[in-house]
C-alpha cells in the first residue's frame, strides 16, 4: 500500500467537468444552472468546481456562474467555488491564427482555469509536449492556471514504461516553467488507456503515478512551491462509485471528469462523496 504523509496546509479539492465536444450551447447552459442551484445548497468548504465547456457556451456558462465577484459564491460557511475553464487555449495574445483562442480572449469571459494537452488534442490534433510547454506559459504569464494533462499508452504501460512516459512528457512540458507565489498549476494524470472505457486504473496505479509525478517536479520547483502551488489530480473513468479511491490528501488532490460530468445526477453525486 502506498503511503502518505498528509500536508498540513488546508488544501482543496478540485473537481474538474470537461465536457468536451458533446453538449449543446442550450444543454451546457442548463446543466450549469442546475450545478450553480446543487452548489449553494449542499457543497460544504474547500471544493472547487470547475466548469469546461465548449468555447461556444462559454458566454453563457460565465453568466450563469458569476465569475469571483459573484456575491451567490461567497456565501457565509462555504468556501465553494463554481469556476470557468477552458478546453484549450493557444499561446499567442493576437494574431493572423485563423481558428485558436488566445489567453486574453478567454479573461474577458472571467476564464481562470484552461485545460492542456489532453490525450485527445495529442491524438486526434497532434499536440505535443513543445505546444503544452508553449501554453503553459502562457497560461501563467496571463493570470490563468494551466491544468496540465499527462498520461501512458496502453503499449507503454504493457512494455513496463508508465514513468517513462510520465517522465518525459513533465520535463518537456514543464521546460523553462517558473511559479511565483500567487500561481498555480495542475497536474492530472490521465492514463490515456482507460479515457471513455468506463473503467478506472486501480488507485494504487495512481497513487504511484502521483509519487512519480512528485519526484520529477522537485527537479523545477522548491519543496515549498510544490506544496502550496501545485495541485495533482487524477482523471479517466470516474464516477461516484470510485471517486472517493483517487483523491487522497498529500498526493491526489481532486478529480477531472469526463463522462460522468456530462449528465446532472451523475455529476452531483461525485460532489456528494467529496463533500
Amino acid at each position: 500500500m502506498v503511503k502518505n504523509k498528509k500536508n498540513n496546509m488546508t488544501q482543496k479539492t478540485h473537481i474538474i467537468a470537461n465536457w468536451k465536444m458533446q453538449l449543446s450551447n442550450q444543454e451546457a447552459t442548463d446543466l450549469a444552472v442546475a450545478l450553480s442551484r446543487e452548489t449553494k445548497s449542499s457543497v460544504q468548504k474547500q471544493i472547487e468546481i470547475i466548469l469546461c465547456p465548449s468555447f461556444t457556451a462559454l458566454v453563457q456558462v460565465s453568466a450563469i456562474i458569476g465569475g469571483d465577484s459573484s456575491p451567490d459564491f461567497r456565501r457565509g460557511q462555504n468556501d465553494i467555488r463554481l469556476q470557468l475553464g477552458a478546453q484549450n487555449i493557444f499561446y499567442h495574445d493576437k494574431g493572423a491564427y485563423t481558428g485558436e483562442i488566445s489567453p486574453l480572449q478567454l479573461k474577458e469571459l472571467k476564464v481562470k482555469y484552461a485545460i492542456i494537452g489532453h490525450s485527445e488534442r495529442r491524438q486526434f490534433l497532434n499536440e505535443n509536449d513543445h505546444d503544452v510547454n508553449l501554453k503553459i506559459k502562457a497560461c501563467l504569464l496571463n493570470s490563468l492556471t494551466p491544468i496540465m494533462c499527462i498520461g501512458e499508452t496502453f503499449e507503454e504501460r504493457r512494455l513496463g514504461k508508465t514513468a517513462v512516459a510520465l517522465i518525459r512528457q513533465l520535463t518537456r512540458g514543464l521546460e523553462d516553467v517558473k511559479l511565483e507565489n500567487d500561481q498555480k498549476l495542475i497536474i492530472a494524470y490521465e492514463p490515456v488507456w482507460v479515457i471513455g472505457r468506463g473503467q478506472a486504473v486501480d488507485p494504487e496505479e495512481a497513487l504511484q503515478a502521483a509519487q512519480i509525478i512528485k519526484r520529477v517536479l522537485l527537479d523545477f520547483f522548491t519543496p515549498e512551491i510544490i506544496a502550496n502551488n501545485i495541485t495533482i489530480i487524477y482523471g479517466g473513468s470516474v464516477d461516484a462509485g470510485n471517486v472517493k479511491n483517487f483523491v487522497v490528501p498529500g498526493l491526489l488532490e481532486g478529480v477531472l471528469v469526463g463522462s460522468a460530468s456530462l449528465i446532472f445526477e451523475k455529476f452531483s453525486k461525485i460532489i456528494d462523496v467529496l463533500k
